[in-house]
Order: structure tokens, then sequence, then C-alpha cells
């Protein structure tokens, strides 16, 4: 299916303030990035880099005053994401050396606090594929989907306590019990078709079968049209604006997802990024 997805986010900074900004998708395995533009105002100098995980990160300092930041991007992305309960459970010694990585506990996923409750989750299931599964209907079960209730990331095992938290706080507690189990999993931030509310997204990804699968607890069932826009450890990693200094909440943010009816009219050469 072909998506296109935008940002616009618009901040009133007192003085000059120093961004990262992780807003850019990449083409990969499951997405195709057609076209895309990517437009500041007042324009300002911008050094872009791709960070450990592959993620495309902008580097930049925004002027006093009224700051706005628009993106646009069109994918061609699949309308289902891949569902296999027979692909098992990788040992270490045979995963990349990529993936180790993610085996590891991080700042909001705390994974060697789950060593007890993990395995009582899955009981017998199948290692791989099915154990992920299941820990995704745990969570489903457990703990209530509530967007907007925070606006700054909490562990895996406050959420577990709290027992509710927005896609961030479910993917962190769905991390933390994979990595528990020694199944490498890292987060996704992105956008996903017909969200309801809509806003950027966040869902998980284990490392089974010899590949990464999707997973995300705050939908019913397997649900496609993502659009992936950054990878990392925890939502320390993929912030798609980190300022520095004086705390900035954007004065307005517009997220949305469409559904096109087929490609740009030039399909990988509409690529518009303007700094």
């Amino acid at each position: 299916m072909w998506l296109k997805a935008y940002c616009e986010l618009t901040f009133d900074a007192q003085i000059p303030t120093p961004f990262l900004l992780m807003l850019r998708p990449r083409s990969g395995r499951s997405q195709w990035i057609a076209s895309e533009s990517y437009m500041l105002r007042p324009a300002v100098p911008v050094v872009e880099f791709t960070d450990i995980y592959g993620n495309l990160c902008q580097r930049l300092t925004s002027p006093s005053g009224r700051f706005e930041i628009q993106t646009e991007s069109i994918a061609m992305t699949s309308g289902n994401i891949d569902v296999d309960f027979d692909a098992p459970f990788v040992e270490i010694q045979n995963l990349p050396d990529s993936v180790l990585t993610f085996l590891l506990p991080s700042r909001y996923c705390e994974s060697d606090r789950f060593g007890d409750l993990a395995p009582e989750i899955v009981g017998d299931r199948s290692p791989g594929y099915n154990q992920v599964s299941g820990i995704c209907d745990w969570i489903a079960g457990r703990v209530i989907y509530a967007p907007g209730s925070s606006n700054v990331p909490v562990s895996a095992m406050e959420t577990k306590n709290r027992g509710r938290g927005v896609c961030r706080d479910l993917a962190h507690l769905g991390i933390s019990l994979c990595r528990s189990l020694s199944i490498p999993a890292r987060l996704v931030v992105g956008y996903l078709y017909g969200l309801v509310p809509m806003d950027i997204h966040a869902w998980f990804e284990a490392y089974v079968g010899g590949r990464w699968y999707t997973f995300d607890p705050t939908q019913k069932g397997p649900k496609g049209g993502r659009i992936a826009v950054a990878y990392g450890k925890d939502a320390a990693d993929v912030a798609v604006f980190t300022q520095f200094g004086p705390a900035l909440i954007p004065v307005s943010m517009a997220v949305g997802v469409e559904e096109l009816n087929g490609p740009p009219a030039e399909p990988g050469t509409s690529i518009d990024t303007q700094f």
C-alpha cells in the first residue's frame, strides 16, 4: 500500500536552541521511501549524520522565536505484517553481531528485573515467535493502553506496576520481557495508518527465526500500514526531537497518515529535502 505521512512541529524558543531531530525514514526491507520533503522555517544550517542504529539524524540550532519543522514522506509499505508462529529462538552464539546489543538491559527496559515473570508468562510456549506473541497477549490483557496519559518516558517495571501507559511504555515492557528470555528486541518509532488518536507511534520488534518481526500490544491483532522512522534500544535512542537548554514543548504538533491510490508521479526521483 502507498502511504503519505507528515509531521509538523512548531516551537517558540526564547534563545537559540541546539536540536537533534530524527524525522526522516529510510528505505529498507519493509518499506520504500519514494519521495519526501523536509522544510524548516526560518531556514538554518543543518548537518545530517547516521547514528549507530542506522537512523538518519539532523543536527541544527534553531533561532530564538518561532521555529517550524515540516516533514512529509510518501512510502510503499505492506498492508500486513509477517506472522510466523514457527519462527524459532536463535541461540546467542548464532546471533549477528549487530543484534547482540538488543539483548542488554537499557535505561527504560530493565530486562534483568523480569527473570521470574517472563517464564511465567510464556509458560510452555515454544521458544521464539510463539513466546513473543504470548508476551504481547499478556500485555494487552494486563496493561491499559491510554494515549496521552504520559509525557515522560517511564521504565518497563513502572509500566507493569501502574497497569497503564502510552504506546512507548507498552513497547518497553514487551522489549524487557523478551530480553529477559534472551530474545533480542528493539523499539521502533514511526507512523501507523489508522491509528486513533493519530500521533507518532511506537511498537517493538523481536529477532527470531533469523530476522526481525513486528509486535504491537496496543493493536488488536497483526496490523500493517507502518512507516518506521527510527530504531533503538529504548525511547532514549529514538526521540523525534531532542533539544538542549531550557525545556521546550512544541506550541503545536500535527501528525497525519493517509492512504494514496498509487505512487507519486515520478517515484524515486522527487525527493525534495529543503534546509
